[in-house]
């Protein structure tokens, strides 16, 4: 009888379950999140200007000034919310319920931003924007390391970045030709055909550790996880006993014996506080070197990103007189490198040592082409194809920057969990580790805007393009000698996986 109850409460297998907890449907789902919910950030980039002016009062001398500002609060809302996003997400057991929460967060800004009469509900749009992206961007590239191993991650989180830069530019684009050809609402009915697209994907993706129980996973990163989530601590002393019935080991892993004063008083200082030792090992996670040079890039990254979207749509209807579609067109040279996003991070799979050098090249390439923007000034065939060809050259080094920064965050967290297990607790650190990347892009997308639209007001475009280029330059520096571990560490013998150059130069 109790076999019979027991059979009957155990869960039915789900339909189609080995294509929605395939690898490649769950790398879709979160790009194409990733790809939504930057697209309708964007989306709407080329058409404020305007649409504030006629719908929501602003005058033309404030147009400037209100497009910095709205893009300011998404890069304000991003950055408040993502570390909390992050450490809800670790401390749950789906990754998939919180990425549908954003979805929601991004359905209300949509509305919002549709009915805005007044500039009050663009100012809440944006905020629920930035809302989502904490949510979205966080939880997904968590999802992704879960899914993922390690030897495959760097081509994962490319396609990531691939999602996240065809949305933010492909959004102003898309945004700009739909507003002059198709009118207002033309905008945001695309808008929310993509976000009922986005939930019924999120809905139909199973999670590979819920997968389990039904389909014999073989890669080692499920198995992980599952363990993780779900293997029991087991007691000190019952390990002891187990390792002796195992046998002697190898005389070179045997471990120091300490005297027996010491043991104990070890043995106690580590079990009278487990939450203490999270604590500081979590303050160890912001202490190491090679998340606070990730950091400080991918802000740099995002200054130079966002930058863009307040400027240049301003500055082709200034200068060219362009109208939105053009303004739209213009991202178009900016985003198509990003293309090479996934074989970017193919490349850090199969040769991690050249992380370091490709990242910090593509800094070091940026300075050039930027300072170089300050040739364009005329109303010109000549002049437009200068800044189109610049422009690729840009989008060809933001593509090389941004693959490297995210799965280099990943390495960093599961090193330091391999060398102390728990170290966060059964939950981890993933998940808000890129709470805290997704606040520096955050952080970024705050600045650019404001920074450049204040240069180029006050003292025009060409300065504006050497500041850019002096910032983005310099960043170059603390790349190439901390990604990855410390340069001259590394030259000497240690291996570029191994922490033991960051224990010494990063905490």
């Amino acid at each position: 009888m109790l076999t019979t109850l027991s059979a009957r409460k155990e869960p039915a297998r789900p339909f189609l379950l080995e294509w929605r907890a395939s690898k490649r449907f769950i790398i879709f789902v979160v790009c194409f999140a990733v790809f939504t919910d930057i697209l309708l950030y964007g989306i709407i980039v080329p058409v404020t200007p305007t649409v504030l002016n006629d719908r929501a009062g602003v005058g033309e001398d404030e147009e400037q000034k209100w497009t910095s500002i709205l893009l300011g609060l998404y890069g304000g809302a991003l950055l408040v919310f993502s570390p909390p996003a992050g450490y809800i997400a670790d401390r749950i057991e789906s990754r998939r319920w919180p990425l549908i929460l954003g979805l929601v967060a991004l359905a209300a800004s949509t509305a919002l931003l549709c009915i805005g009469t007044h500039i009050g509900l663009w100012i809440a749009g944006r905020l629920c924007q930035g809302a989502s992206g904490a949510v979205v961007w966080t939880v997904g590239c968590a999802l992704l390391v879960d899914t993922v191993d390690k030897e495959g991650l760097g081509q994962a989180l490319g396609y990531i970045g691939m999602g996240l830069t065809f949305g933010a530019m492909g959004g102003p684009l898309i945004g700009g030709a739909l507003y002059e050809h198709g009118g207002y609402y033309s905008v945001f009915a695309l808008a929310f055909a993509l976000i009922v697209l986005d939930i019924v994907f999120r809905v139909v993706m199973i999670e590979r550790k819920d997968a389990v129980k039904w389909l014999p996973f073989e890669d080692s990163q499920t198995v992980r996880q599952t363990e993780k989530r779900e293997t029991p601590r087991v007691d000190p002393h019952t390990t002891v006993d187990i390792e002796h019935q195992k046998g002697p080991r190898d005389p070179s892993e045997a471990p120091i014996t300490e005297p027996s004063s010491s043991h104990s008083a070890t043995q106690g200082t580590s079990s009278q506080s487990p939450e203490k030792k999270r604590k500081s090992a979590l303050c160890t996670l912001l202490a190491s070197s090679r998340i606070l040079v990730c950091l400080w890039a991918y802000f740099i990254l995002s200054v130079l990103l966002t930058s863009f979207d307040s400027v240049l749509p301003l500055f082709v209807e200034e200068t060219f007189r362009w109208q939105q579609t053009a303004q739209g067109l213009i991202f178009l040279p900016l985003t198509i490198p990003h293309i090479i996003d996934p074989v970017v991070g193919y490349i850090n799979d199969q040769y991690p040592r050249s992380r370091r050098y490709i990242a910090g090249g593509a800094f070091f390439a940026a300075i050039p082409v930027l300072v170089l923007l300050r040739l364009v000034r005329n109303n010109s065939t000549q002049h437009i194809v200068l800044l189109c060809a610049l422009l690729s050259l840009v989008g060809l080094c933001l593509a090389a920057m941004s693959a490297i920064l995210l799965v280099e965050v990943s390495y960093v967290v599961r090193e330091k969990e391999e060398n102390t297990p728990e170290i966060w607790g059964k939950g981890g650190a993933m998940a808000l580790a890129y709470g805290f990347l997704n606040s520096a892009f955050a952080g970024g997308s705050l600045v650019g805007p404001f920074l450049t639209g204040f240069i180029r007001e006050s003292a025009g475009w060409g300065t504006m393009a050497w500041v850019l280029g002096l910032i983005v330059g310099t960043t170059g520096v603390p790349v190439l000698l901390l990604l990855g571990g410390w340069l001259f560490e590394q030259k000497k013998g240690a291996e570029p996986e191994v922490l033991d150059s960051e224990e010494t130069v990063g905490q």
